[in-house]
């Protein structure tokens, strides 16, 4: 009785690990559509978020096709494309936005470790430089804080670079209602309000200051997903996280959280393949 609950288990193990190793080596398109009265035409674009460097292919190959394929007018990138290891690499990273960027067109912003390499610098000395640099030959530039318009499409991109006091691990930092107000200015209601926010904890302070649309990543989909009970644990080791990937609504606001494209911390992906974000936005 006991070598075959053992046989079982062994069995069961292999299976689960043939899941995880496929759901951490393969991606997903997973498309969304938004509505609004304020854009003018259709507009699509790509999201990518949380690739910690990871590479589909040689230099990235499979994935810069997989985004060229689907032709979007740009890529919005929502952080986390390198992990602020010491000692590691964003080469794969690079390899890909500088690929894409030939194409069409790359608005981006940091997550929590771009943003931790740029802050920390007697952990990782200029990591955050040389990536910048690297970036800057492809002429990308991410939008700390910052805007930039597609005035014939009436839209406003706004790339928002939060305090690291937002990524707090058991507990939530309360927002207070004018820090977003004082970290990037007021949202333009006028115009089709796009809020890169790598952290989707605060969809409600973001939808309070007036974004249309919000574009997170961060949870890597909960690393561990089960049918019907969704992610297991956020990065702020909270159990089965109310956003855990996928379209959220509060109001007028639409986040769209897509659940990243590799590991960090938890090398691990289990029923959660990597994903591909397509979003068209239309009058």
């Amino acid at each position: 009785m006991i070598w075959i609950l053992a046989l079982c288990a062994v069995i069961a193990a292999l299976i689960f690990l043939g899941i995880i190793i496929r759901d951490m080596n393969r991606f997903v398109v997973v498309s969304y559509r938004v509505k609004s009265t304020k854009v003018k035409e259709k507009f699509s674009f790509v999201l990518l978020s949380d690739l910690h460097n990871k590479s589909y292919g040689r230099h990235n190959e499979k994935l810069a096709e997989a985004i060229l394929d689907l032709k979007p007018d740009c890529a919005i990138v929502a952080g986390d494309m390198y992990t602020s290891r010491a000692g590691s690499s964003y080469e794969h990273a690079v390899e890909l936005l500088g690929a894409i960027s030939e194409k069409l067109p790359v608005y981006m912003a940091n997550g929590n470790h771009e943003h931790k390499t740029d802050y920390d610098r007697k952990t990782f000395g200029d990591m955050y430089d040389r990536y910048r640099a690297e970036l800057d030959s492809y002429g990308l530039k991410p939008l700390v804080n910052e805007r930039v318009q597609l005035a014939d499409r009436n839209i406003s991109i706004c790339g928002s670079q939060i305090g690291r006091e937002c990524f707090q691990h058991f507990k939530r930092f309360p927002m207070p209602e004018d820090y977003l107000d004082k970290l990037v200015g007021r949202a333009e209601k006028d115009k089709f309000q796009i809020l890169i926010a790598h952290n989707p904890d605060y969809f409600e302070e973001y939808a309070a200051w007036g974004a249309d649309l919000v574009l997170s990543g961060h949870i890597h989909g909960g690393i561990v997903r089960f049918p019907g009970l969704g992610g297991m644990v956020s990065p702020a080791v909270k159990l089965f996280p109310q956003y855990d990937g996928g379209i959220f609504q509060i109001g007028g606001s639409t986040m769209i959280l897509s659940r990243g494209l590799g590991t960090h911390a938890i090398p691990v992906r289990m029923w959660n393949p990597g994903e591909l974000v397509y979003v068209t936005v239309e009058p």
